[in-house]
């Protein structure tokens, strides 16, 4: 039976504590508020709207998050910020090469819009579908806002998942010099370093212009599985049901051969134990590669420049210019090459090759083998993983103009950015047709170190420097917002915002020559192009009929070149009966055209890659337990090495037919301040995606064989040629929950300021459909079959309930804060045993940092993160590494970040 994770009872009774005397946090300090009473009230533009307000009012859930916080926090990166917020699933730099992306409410990346100052930028190049927030310049930032809530009428038709606004400073004047460290504790990599310089000129209120510019340098070490051997050492493994010597060997080091006129698989040193530290023991005399080359965090280097300059004219006029350029360089890395790809090609050893086992190079001899010719499958572990670097660069000009003119505030923009990506084989990489040619000569030997010829060859060969793929992602856009009062109603002004838009989006992809020569790439060279436009037209009534309610309309009307049109209204409310509580909701709906990769990307005959995962061929590994690799047996004739606990190939790509899908998203929230200095929050989520686009999970493709058996493309010999799954309309996903919030300051003390604040997220369903009208499958608590998004076919999981805790103090110059991230556990994915089951465990982890500003024009941060050393879950599942991918396995770390202003 399924067991649903409850709220963990110690959590439970401190959320009850904490609420009797707290409560949520979009109560502002009441003591400061009666102290800026005499102030004239301003009126902001809030994330969600195009109507400014003041922000008490605001009617939609925003989570909003000051510079002042992220640094107290000794946070280096826009993605640490991201990974705090129980609302979303962020994923650090990738193995990929892609970056840092969010996926708020876990219904994918493509669906949480990601904007710059209320403007959006160029989408990450390769998938064309979301945002690399590395490219985000911390030291330019003033505050992040996230939009808990259907943005589909306000910001684009896609923003169905929510909306995350960087806002950077308005202005600024001086110099400011911040240098960040983050040392972990244990040995290795993931060592961090951080760099920024802020300066500018210039004041608005007195020159009528300013004008500032920040350059933000990071780079974090990449950390080896090697690094952390607790995480991944055979013992945790055998636990799991999934150590090495559990399966059947494929490419190993020394290599595995299969003989086709014997019908024989084995290793020639197998009985020798394999070759430390290359290899051990697998099942059926083979040996297993011991993998060292897996990355637990990739590593990455990033620069960002951020100008922004601002002048006064006419009557209250304001013109604005910005510019962002960031580069990063993202170093990835696979096991070693191997001896042959999807394409078919098979590496071979002949009798003739002084390495043939038994032969004159001394190659232990294997029994029955009688002279014939072998099939090799060979990992070349003497030259190391096979290294890869991304090099992305983004650039965003952003003109704009706002102001007043016949009665009318306006406010008017141009943008152009440009997102490009080029990947290179850095390490590791060689010739494919000449390194079988290089065996089957017996120039090179499969199972032992090289001589010097063998050496000379594999330099020979070597693909290392070339380029494997050039992408570029164009944005051009304008737009005008005209927002005037029409008249006065019973709580103010009746006001209306309206407005139109129109931008060019258009993405080229080009795999390179170099692809064809490396068939362990699992890549063809090809070229896709594609684009298309879309304008946009809509309005926004805000309608205060009473101090205590007020209604806000908006509908946007799109049209794009290669979908046609599409209309999307949205309705939200705010009552306040009384001045403790206040009650909000939404009703919206949304439509997202598929992404130019997935409509128009690359699109090849046969296999692109292969599995992320290792399975059995259902047909020519048959008699195993379904979706349990390494179970089945190779029927005769076929090599068990490639059919049998193997990556199978697969093809991914884009698809002509694939349509838009349709969304619905409903909130209901209150606000409820007891007493001063307080707040609770409770804020219900319902969202339904209709059509969903996405690729289906490999999960469930290989634990249903039979129900796919139409994915599974064969070759005329009955041989696999491979698995389709490329983009395609899956059925809906539906998921709903509870936003929690809380706060309290207690006030002041001669101890100091205490500060308390909690974000939480509980989920009550998170269930898709893999085609349509079809079974129902939750992601909830468990491995389901929904992915992250059109970069990731493996399985996700969603948490019943993820929450960030905030204890603060202040006192002077002192300050600290104590931070708590948690998340429910999860069942674990079973495909390693028959009727295995296992839970993953809760978990937690406590960040501290103390400042201090009592030296003249300096600010100290100081701190620990994860205080107690956690490691991250582990899972049987073969296709992640570690099972929270929103976790750390760096460990405990100290960090330490200083500011000094001129």
């Amino acid at each position: 039976m399924v067991k649903h994770h409850a709220l963990p009872r110690k959590f439970v009774v401190t959320s009850i504590a904490l609420a009797v005397m707290t409560l949520a946090n979009e109560a502002a300090a009441q003591q400061a508020a009666d102290a800026a009473a005499a102030e004239p009230i301003q009126k902001v533009e809030i994330t969600g709207s195009t109507i400014k307000r003041i922000a008490s009012e605001n009617a939609l859930p925003v989570t909003s998050v000051k510079i002042e916080e992220i640094n107290n926090s000794a946070l280096t990166t826009v993605a640490d910020v991201m990974t705090t917020m129980p609302v979303g699933a962020t994923n650090v730099p990738s193995s990929a090469g892609a970056g840092t992306n969010v996926n708020m409410r876990g219904i994918g990346i493509n669906r949480t819009l990601v904007v710059l100052n209320g403007r959006r930028l160029a989408n990450e190049p390769i998938s064309d579908g979301f945002i690399n927030v590395d490219i985000i310049p911390m030291s330019a930032l003033n505050r992040v806002e996230v939009l808990r809530d259907g943005a589909s009428s306000t910001y684009g038709t896609d923003a169905i998942g929510g909306v995350i606004n960087f806002i950077t400073k308005p202005t600024y004047k001086g110099l400011e010099v911040t240098a960040q460290g983050v040392v972990p504790e244990r040995s290795g990599g993931g060592r961090e370093n951080r760099l920024s310089v802020l300066g500018g000129v210039g004041s608005l209120a007195e020159d009528g212009w300013n004008w500032y510019a920040t350059v933000d340098t990071h780079h974090r070490g990449a950390l080896s599985s090697l690094d952390r051997p607790e995480l991944t050492n055979p013992d945790l493994l055998a636990s799991l049901g999934i150590a090495p010597k559990a399966g059947t060997g494929t490419y190993a080091f020394p290599a595995n051969v299969f003989s086709p006129s014997t019908n024989i698989t084995a290793n020639p040193y197998y009985s020798a134990g394999c070759v430390a530290p290359y290899s051990v023991q697998a099942l059926k005399n083979t040996c297993a590669l011991n993998d060292r080359s897996v990355l637990a965090l990739p590593g990455n280097a990033q620069t960002t420049f951020y100008t922004k300059g601002s002048i006064r004219h006419g009557d209250d006029k304001l013109f604005t210019a910005e510019l962002l350029f960031s580069k990063e360089h993202i170093t990835t890395q696979k096991p070693p090459s191997t001896s042959v790809g999807f394409d078919g090609a098979v590496m071979q050893i002949t009798p003739s090759s002084p390495y043939y086992p038994g032969g004159s190079a001394g190659v232990p001899a294997i029994a029955g083998l009688n002279g014939s010719t072998l099939n090799v499958s060979w990992s070349l572990d003497e030259l190391g993983p096979a290294v890869a670097t991304d090099v992305q660069k983004n650039m965003r000009l952003l003109l704009a103009e706002e102001g007043k003119a016949l009665g009318w505030d306006y406010r008017l923009g141009f943008t152009y950015a440009t997102s490009k990506r080029d990947s290179y084989f850095e390490h590791g990489y060689v010739n494919g047709p000449k390194l079988n040619a290089g065996v089957l000569s017996g120039v090179l030997n499969p199972f032992g170190l090289q001589n010097q010829a063998g050496q000379d060859y594999l330099k020979s060969i070597s693909m290392d420097g070339n380029q494997i793929r050039h992408t570029t992602v164009l944005y051009t856009g304008v737009d005008s917002t005209f927002t005037r009062e029409l008249m006065q109603l019973g709580g103010g002004a009746l006001t209306l915002a309206t407005g139109a838009e129109f931008h060019h989006d258009g993405n080229e992809d080009r795999s390179l020559d170099s692809d064809i020569l490396v068939p362990y790439q699992n890549r063809r060279p090809n070229h896709s192009y594609g684009y298309r436009n879309i304008g946009a037209a809509f309005a926004e009534v805000d309608m205060p009929f009473t101090k205590d309610l007020d209604v806000d309309f908006a509908v946007r009307a799109d049209r794009y070149s290669d979908f046609g049109g599409t209309v999307n209204p949205k309705l939200s409310v705010r009552w306040q009966p009384a001045k403790m509580i206040m009650f909000r909701g939404s009703a919206s709906t949304g439509f997202r055209a598929p992404t130019i990769f997935d409509r128009y990307g690359y699109r090849l005959p046969g296999a692109t890659t292969t599995t992320s995962a290792r399975w059995d061929d259902p047909v020519l590994c048959p008699g195993g337990v379904v979706g349990v690799p390494g179970t089945g047996k190779a029927v005769a004739g076929a090599n068990p090495l490639l059919v049998c606990n193997a990556r199978l190939p697969i093809q991914n790509g884009s698809n002509p037919d694939v349509q838009p899908e349709k969304a619905r998203n409903l909130t209901l929230g209150t606000v409820i301040e007891p007493f001063r200095n307080a707040a609770l929050t409770f804020d219900y989520f319902n969202i339904k995606i209709k059509d969903s686009i996405g690729v289906l999970a490999q999960n469930a493709i290989f634990t249903n064989p039979a129900k796919y058996a139409y994915l599974f493309v064969r070759n005329p010999d009955g041989s696999l040629n491979y698995v389709k799954d490329t983009t395609m309309n899956l059925g809906d996903l539906r998921t709903s929950g509870i936003d929690v919030g809380m706060s309290y300051q207690i006030p002041r003390t001669a101890y100091g300021t205490f500060k308390f604040g909690l974000d939480g997220t509980y989920v009550t369903r998170f269930e898709s459909q893999d085609e349509k009208d079809g079974p129902w499958v939750s992601n909830l608590g468990r491995f389901g079959s929904a992915g992250s998004g059109n970069v990731s076919s493996a399985p996700t999981y969603i948490f019943r309930w993820k929450h960030t805790v905030r204890l603060g103090w202040e006192r002077g110059d002192w300050g600290a804060n104590l931070t708590n991230f948690y998340n429910t556990g999860y069942h674990d994915l079973n495909n390693v045993l028959p009727q295995y089951y296992r839970d993953i465990k809760r978990y937690s982890i406590w960040n501290f940092t103390v400042s201090y500003k009592g030296i003249q024009h300096m600010n100290i941060v100081a701190g620990v993160s994860n205080l107690f050393d956690t490691n991250p879950p582990v899972t049987n599942s073969n296709a992640t590494a570690y099972a929270n991918n929103v976790s750390s396995p760096i460990g405990r770390a100290y960090n330490l970040r200083a500011t000094y202003s001129f």
